[in-house]
């Protein structure tokens, strides 16, 4: 007979016991005993924090979703959520972009309140960019006609064709297909498509959604890849929601846990990566 291998959490792994969604969720509560204070989160920051949020409370409609929330993250460096589905981890994401309605608490960047600015206020203005988790490319369009989408906003289109260009330049993979329909590219060129085009507003600040999401594990490496040269060479801040936590941990600065719209732990990804109750609940063991 042989042997079922089950698996806990919903990350990768066997484990002797499987645990529902409501035991997760459940036991995920228990580790929020002792959540990490707004000092304590700010000391991840390296130096004076760029973007910083604060006693936030947001959500859709009426509904609030996080609670009191706050993040503080530094210029180039990386910052990881994860946690039970339902925690509030894309909504802070919606929050920071203007998705989501806010109900009090700020959001700012370098000092300077973002918090009610719209999604293209906080594109043109702000430097923030957000990266839709997968299937976000213009399939009948080309990838230089994807490109330039991103450019929008661009004062002059002379100037979404400069930006474009310096994509190009540093994306040879990209310049091979400039001319090809954006249908005809792998899961993992795609996805370069997709971060590429957040690029040509030249941002500061990248809200990458579920960067994984649908990929094959080569085309995963690919992508983690991308992502670390743009915070190492580029300098380029990053907030990501992952749903691989390994791989998500494993390249953040910042890990945060959280559960019901509130940060349960925070520490250094690292930390967080061989946290055992993060294991158990949310690694696979």
């Amino acid at each position: 007979m042989v042997k079922k291998k089950n698996v806990s959490g919903y990350g990768q792994g066997g484990v002797d016991v499987v645990m529902s969604v409501d035991q997760v969720a459940k036991e995920a509560a228990a580790i929020s005993a002792k959540a990490p204070k707004a000092k304590d989160l700010e000391k991840l920051s390296k130096s004076e924090p760029l973007l910083s949020i604060k006693n936030l409370k947001a959500g859709y409609g009426k509904m609030e979703i996080l609670h009191d929330f706050n993040l503080f993250i530094g210029e180039g460096q990386s910052l990881c959520l994860i946690g039970p589905n339902g925690a509030g981890k894309s909504t802070v994401l919606h929050s920071i972009f203007g998705f989501t309605n806010i109900f009090s608490g700020n959001i700012t960047i370098g000092g300077k309140d973002i918090t009610n600015l719209t999604p293209n206020q906080k594109l043109s203005n702000a430097g923030i960019a957000y990266i839709l988790q997968d299937k976000s490319v213009f399939p009948q369009m080309t990838v230089e006609e994807n490109l330039l989408m991103g450019g929008f906003l661009k004062n002059k289109p002379s100037d979404a064709k400069e930006a474009t260009e310096m994509v190009f330049d540093k994306y040879e993979r990209l310049a091979a297909r400039r001319n090809k329909p954006a249908g005809v590219l792998s899961g993992g060129e795609r996805r370069l498509l997709e971060i590429s085009r957040a690029l040509v507003m030249q941002p500061q600040i990248l809200l990458v959604d579920e960067p994984s999401i649908g990929l094959e594990p080569r085309f995963i490496d690919m992508v983690f890849g991308i992502l670390d040269d743009l915070q190492k060479k580029d300098g380029k801040t990053i907030i990501m929601v992952e749903q691989n936590a390994k791989k998500g941990l494993s390249f953040a600065d910042i890990g945060y846990v959280l559960v019901s719209g509130e940060t349960a732990i925070a520490e250094t990804g690292d930390n967080v990566l061989s946290n055992p109750a993060v294991g158990r609940l949310f690694l696979g063991g």
